[in-house]
């Protein structure tokens, strides 16, 4: 059913962002000067059938090969084509032909635009990821913007992304999540799974699912709650709370269940086009130029052995054990005096 009810809804139900019932399927994100400037590249009916909830546009992909799933009518293929220039490429998969057509019409128009042709799509459902001859572990960066939810098998994108991404590369993509379980009957109503919540995952069950196929330690970015002013669609959802809300998931495996405590820490350089005085590794990670910035061994891990390395000097190693970084994770569980259960809800998180 979800496949056939998002190619119906997102082909033929609604004709533009304009028809959508709630704010779920939209950015509210103000968007850097740079992705700004590039939106102006991209072709009005391109921009006319955009149904994203987030900004997946993660920092440096200058030469970046990138995969976007549900690349929808392309708005974001074509955003991602200039940050990633004519050295690196796009390729966006969707299911939906009435929006791979708005993609594929305007592909000569934008290549004549930038200069240059580095973005090509290609249809299928991304539960099937494996059906459409892509090589593994052969992209840099995965997005997706507000497609996961609508499909049944999430394990399936999850792990079909994990083997594509190249050691080091990431997951980074926004969607809907729940604050409970929403009940099963309601995945049949074709309205609330088109509009991106019947099929939101509970964020207790998303932390789970990305542990278990491979992405150790998700990272949030960025949420914001979300509005439902349809009153029909509010009472069938009603108790239930919904959010916005932006990933990046590493592929690195010296990542651990835990955020550990190593004694280690980064200065950044301020080197990365974009962010001269402040890099925002996550929500929780704001790393000002030039100051020593303690982090846990995942930080570290997700810094020393991805493209960010050259941007970061990198202070101490795994030498020594601390436990877990004050402030992250569940600490110990005895209970001791003076342990860190004790004390981690007042620290800061690393």
């Amino acid at each position: 059913m979800n496949l056939q009810n998002a190619q119906d809804y997102y082909g033929k139900v609604l004709q533009g962002s304009a028809d959508l019932l709630t704010d779920a399927c939209c950015t509210a994100e103000a968007p850097p000067p740079e992705v700004l400037a590039a939106l102006a590249n991209v072709h009005p009916e391109v921009k006319a059938r955009y149904y994203g909830c987030g900004l997946v546009m993660p920092q440096m992909i200058d030469g970046c090969r990138v995969l976007d799933l549900g690349s929808g009518s392309g708005q974001d293929a074509y955003l991602l084509a200039q940050m990633v220039g004519a050295q690196g490429s796009v390729t966006g998969v969707d299911a939906t032909p009435e929006q791979l057509a708005v993609a594929r019409d305007h592909q000569a128009w934008h290549a004549e635009r930038f200069g240059y042709a580095n973005v090509r799509f290609v249809e299928g459902d991304i539960e099937r990821l494996d059906a459409l001859g892509l090589e593994p572990e052969s992209f840099d960066v995965i997005v997706s913007n507000c497609v996961i939810n609508l499909v049944a098998d999430k394990v399936a994108v999850f792990r079909a992304a994990h083997r594509l991404l190249k050691p080091g590369g990431e997951l980074y993509f926004s969607d809907v999540y729940a604050d409970r379980r929403v009940p099963q009957h309601l995945l049949a109503d074709p309205v609330l799974h088109g509009e991106c919540l019947s099929g939101a995952l509970y964020w207790g069950d998303f932390d789970r699912l990305a542990k278990a196929t491979g992405f150790a330690d998700p990272r949030l970015v960025t949420d914001r709650p979300l509005a439902i002013n349809n009153a029909e669609v509010a009472e069938k959802l009603a108790g239930i709370s919904f959010v916005s809300a932006t990933y990046r998931l590493f592929k690195l495996a010296a990542l651990e269940p835990q955020c550990e405590d190593y004694g280690q820490a980064v200065v950044y350089r301020g080197t990365i086009p974009g962010h001269p005085q402040v890099f925002h590794l996550d929500a929780h990670h704001a790393i000002e130029k030039g100051r020593i910035f303690p982090i846990c061994g995942n930080s570290w891990a997700m810094l020393a052995g991805t493209r960010f390395a050259p941007h970061f000097d990198f202070i101490g190693d795994f030498s020594t054990h601390f436990g877990v970084f004050p402030g992250c994770g569940t600490g110990s569980p005895f209970g001791l005096r003076g342990s860190q259960s004790a004390t981690a809800s007042g620290a800061p998180c690393c």
